[in-house]
């Protein structure tokens, strides 16, 4: 490449040797993990340097597709592919003949539905964003072609953060039965976790990656996570698994792990939830219901010892907690359907009626709360039997608190419609399977927990579901209001829940 394209580079904060294709391969899917909407990468080098091997290694790695056909763009310049989390452009202007022609060829317009791979940029001059990622690709050896050095620039520190973070899970599979597997994109969740699909020949894993380490994270959200008790490290999510195995629950094995990285690496448990086609399925949910029966029939530790020595304390689930979360409401889905904030008196009454409510049931049984216990995280596991059908995942926020949480968790399924009928059907087996445990099993007083801490929660989604919307850009969550809405009403016309139900008729449509 000429010098003067080399001047117009940012700054350089990454050289990465590779000796073989299957390298070049390996570094477009790490750099494939940290691409997201907005995001452009210029890919600069000398004809035949890689910059179109490592293009379609990249589009192939975000399409989970490693036989995906991807044709240069030489004589189209743009080739757009639509992904399921964003679409990527593919463009190749070594043929632009004026810069002007990359406004015509829609840039702007394709990086608000996705990214851009740009190979030729100096074709470009200034019109590249200027928070754009530079690669220059070269052959230091030209009798060894597949050897290569990619350097990376940029004036943006996010990608220098992006990058490390990468190649850092990369770093902790190496020291694996996993150290040249593909990443694929799992899922995000509601929190701010991140996971990801690792795949060797026929052998997968799920890697857990947590971003709370240092400033990660603003003092404002820990200092929620701390006043309601979520994890802020994955030693929870280690110690709680484990003994939920060392009981005989189905929860993955842990195979590798690192708490100053915040990863964990656990065996794959599927895709295959308790639902089918959108739809909760009577007979997967019944054996959930046995699953929490069983779990709430034993006593459950308050520390465990992890292999490193150390102890992992499980937080109590406690009133002001519990109220915070359900303050969420407050802060959220009141002003999204009412266009003003809620006022300190509305504060003040929603707080002494949550008060009153949960001091109603204090004397209701408490143990592990497992926190997100239903559709998502419930795998279904078709070749096993009895309980070890339910695989439990997410679980990393468990606490000590009214074990009628989790009930309503699985019986009121934030993700799908349960209907009234099928609610009593897994209402009355649980309590069923409770009285078989011990007769003098209450049925009453777990009925009022179970409104209460429904109630709770139903509360505490809706307004997590329009800060997702709101605050997150993930408007699909909204969608979910109308059957948490519709949960609430059934909820409120139970016994003892008159003064809940009037307050709520003032601030929700």
């Amino acid at each position: 490449m000429a010098d003067h394209h080399l001047r117009q580079l940012p700054s350089s904060f990454l050289t990465v040797q590779v000796s073989d294709e299957a390298e070049t391969q390996r570094l477009a899917n790490d750099l494939s993990m940290v691409l997201s909407r907005g995001d452009v990468i210029c890919l600069s080098g000398d004809l035949g340097a890689g910059k179109s091997t490592f293009s379609r290694a990249l589009i192939r790695s975000l399409a989970g597709d490693g036989d995906l056909e991807v044709p240069s763009p030489t004589f189209t310049l743009v080739q757009t592919y639509e992904f399921g989390r964003f679409d990527v452009s593919h463009f190749d202007l070594y043929r632009l003949e004026d810069p002007e022609e990359l406004e015509e060829l829609g840039l702007d317009d394709l990086l608000e539905e996705g990214a851009a791979l740009i190979e030729w940029p100096e074709k470009a001059e200034e019109l590249l964003p200027e928070q754009a990622l530079w690669l220059q690709i070269s052959q230091p050896d030209e009798d060894r072609p597949d050897q290569r050095q990619f350097a990376f620039f940029s004036n943006a520190s996010q990608w220098t953060e992006r990058i490390a973070r990468s190649l850092k899970i990369r770093a902790f599979l190496e020291g694996t039965e996993f150290p040249t597997a593909e990443r694929r994109f799992l899922a995000g969740d509601a929190s701010l976790r991140t996971f990801e699909t690792v795949v060797s020949g026929n052998k997968s894993a799920v890697l857990m990656r947590w971003p709370f380490q240092g400033n990660a994270v603003s003092a404002s959200v820990r200092d929620y996570m701390k006043k309601v008790h979520l994890a802020q490290d994955c030693r929870s999510v280690v110690a709680v698994g484990s003994e939920l195995r060392s009981r005989g629950f189905h929860a993955p094995a842990i195979l590798a792990s690192s708490f100053k990285e915040g990863l964990v690496l656990s065996n794959d448990l599927g895709s295959e939830t308790i639902v089918c086609e959108g739809n909760p399925v009577a007979e997967r949910y019944l054996v959930a219901v046995e699953v929490l029966a069983n779990m709430h029939g034993q006593e459950w530790p308050h520390s465990i010892v992890l292999q490193d020595g150390s102890r992992y304390a499980l937080p109590e689930y406690s009133v002001d907690a519990l109220i915070a979360e359900a303050s969420l409401f407050l802060d959220w889905f009141v002003p999204e359907t009412t266009n003003a904030p809620a006022d300190t008196q509305t504060r003040l009454e929603f707080e002494a009626l949550w008060r009153g409510a949960l001091e109603r049931i204090s004397d209701a049984q408490k143990g592990w709360v497992l926190r997100d216990f239903h559709s998502p995280n419930l795998l279904w596991q078709e070749k096993a039997s009895g309980t070890d059908r339910i695989g439990l995942i997410d679980f990393q926020d468990t606490v000590i608190g009214p074990v009628a949480y989790d009930v309503a968790s699985l019986l009121l399924d934030a993700r799908t419609k349960v209907s009234v009928e099928l609610e009593t059907e897994l209402f009355d087996a649980y309590v069923l399977a409770r009285k078989k445990q011990s007769p003098d099993f209450e049925a009453e007083s777990f009925s009022e927990a179970y409104a209460v801490m429904a109630a709770q929660r139903i509360t505490k989604i809706l307004g997590i579901f329009v800060r997702l919307a709101r605050r997150d850009g993930k408007p699909a969550y909204l969608s979910h209001l109308p059957r948490m809405l519709g949960y609430l009403d059934r909820i409120l016309d139970r016994p003892a829940m008159s003064e809940l139900k009037d307050w709520y008729a003032h601030y929700r449509p």
